[in-house]
């Protein structure tokens, strides 16, 4: 019989593992990939599908079209035997199953960062699946049109009130974005003509994007404060509520709106599995093998994977480290196996693009600095290089966007109920995931 290699999870490490493995393995092994899913999804274009940019089967890849040779088993692990080699998963009828393996990888992902800030849990939202986005873009959007509803002014300044938390990545860009399209959406009602559309984005950081390069924190800070964004660095909140926040300097702000980006943690999931962890994330040596068990890989954010760069620490829990941990883990099955050469993983980044909506973005590739449509260009023609599918239907959805503007209805498909801040994540968000 083939020897069956297992893959937990298709986000960026799971899934580019399995492509690279379709190459290697050419037949002689079979491939099983078990996600809540039926799709990979590319979570760096969600800010757009929350904005009306893009429609949400743009940024889900197809596993079975896009790795046809690959057996799918849509199912959430929740256990694993070491002796057994065996791994325990829950389908969506919540029927239980067992899979045997001769190889392992654990890709399970994150899921969004939880601080102990009373009244977060319950008012919140996050932003790292599908779910939450569509939720999001509704959201907005009932906002709009409640307060172009009402007469009352204080009520209407909550509603036009938007609390972004977290100046990272997707939160910077969930703020950049989630300006114009509130403008956008004030535009087509007169009555809110003077009404002022209030942005605020919060980090405890000195800075907007304090992760990446101080340029491209500069040219994001400086898009964001022309747009009216009130960028406010140091601060917190400190309680939310059902009608606002308090923030840590003791502000109050009253808003129907905490947008939640702080960050994210590994699968709640990788810390159930009796193996050795290092802040929630799995601890492997610099080939991704858990030690111990040969047979038994880790990558991507549920990964404690050493930084060869820089010595004594891990590797950040970014997409581009995901993908290629992935990539090198398959490879180093291969090598087990006989093709090829097992390697350690080291990677440098080769720069990073953040889109800040319109015609704006940052980026850095190859460090070289870029703001405004040259780098907008090299952050769109990144993302379709970077997408494994969908291609000319995301490119085509940004041509009809920039010639015929956006279509701005609420669907109201995905209630707040259904999108809590404790369990959404991109894989493992209910009801449908």
């Amino acid at each position: 019989m083939r020897p069956r290699i297992v893959i937990v999870g298709a986000g960026f490490a799971g899934y580019h593992a399995a492509k690279t493995l379709c190459r290697l393995a050419r037949g002689r092994a079979e491939i099983v990939l078990v996600n809540p899913t039926d799709y990979f999804l590319y979570v760096p274009l969600l800010p757009e599908v929350a904005t009306g940019i893009l429609e949400p089967r743009r940024v889900t890849v197809s596993i079975a079209d896009t790795l046809p040779e690959v057996r799918l088993v849509v199912g959430e692990v929740d256990g694993l035997d070491l002796d057994e080699r065996t791994i325990q998963y829950e389908d969506p009828l919540r029927r239980r199953g067992q899979l045997g393996y001769d190889r392992l990888v654990i890709a399970a992902g994150s899921v969004n960062k939880l601080l102990p800030i009373p009244g977060v849990a319950e008012h919140a939202h996050g932003f790292r699946g599908i779910p939450e986005a569509v939720f999001l873009r509704d959201h907005l959007t009932q906002q709009i049109e409640l307060a172009d509803a009402t007469d009352d002014q204080t009520e209407r300044d909550a509603l036009c009130t938007f609390v972004v938390v977290g100046a990272g990545y997707t939160g910077t860009e969930v703020a950049a974005h989630g300006v114009l399209y509130t403008e956008l959406l004030k535009k087509k009602r007169p009555r809110l003509r003077d009404q002022r559309i209030r942005w605020m984005l919060l980090d405890v950081a000195n800075r907007v994007l304090p992760e990446l390069d101080i340029r491209l924190s500069r040219t994001a800070d400086k898009v964001l404060r022309e747009r009216g964004v009130e960028v406010l660095t140091g601060l917190s909140v400190e309680e939310a509520m059902h009608d606002g926040v308090r923030l840590t300097d003791k502000t109050e702000v009253a808003t129907q709106s905490l947008i939640w980006c702080v960050g994210v943690r590994p699968d709640p999931m990788v810390g159930g599995l009796g193996l050795k962890t290092e802040k929630g994330r799995l601890i492997v040596d610099e080939y991704l093998n858990v030690p111990g068990h040969p047979d038994v890989y880790a990558c991507g954010d549920a990964a404690a994977v050493p930084d060869l760069t820089r010595p004594g620490e891990v590797t950040p829990m970014t997409a581009q480290h995901a993908e290629r941990q992935g990539r090198r883990a398959a490879r180093n099955i291969a090598a087990s196996f006989g093709t090829g050469e097992r390697k350690a993983y080291e990677h440098r980044d080769l720069g990073f693009v953040v889109d800040l909506g319109g015609t704006d973005a940052a980026a850095n590739p190859l460090h070289v600095p870029l703001a405004g449509f040259p780098a907008k260009v090299v952050t769109r023609g990144y993302h379709l290089m970077a997408m494994p599918g969908n291609r000319v239907r995301t490119a085509n959805e940004w041509l009809l966007d920039a010639v015929l503007g956006r279509q701005t209805t609420e669907l109201g498909i995905v209630p707040a109920d259904d999108v809590p801040l404790e369990t959404a994540s991109p894989e493992r968000t209910r009801p449908h995931r």
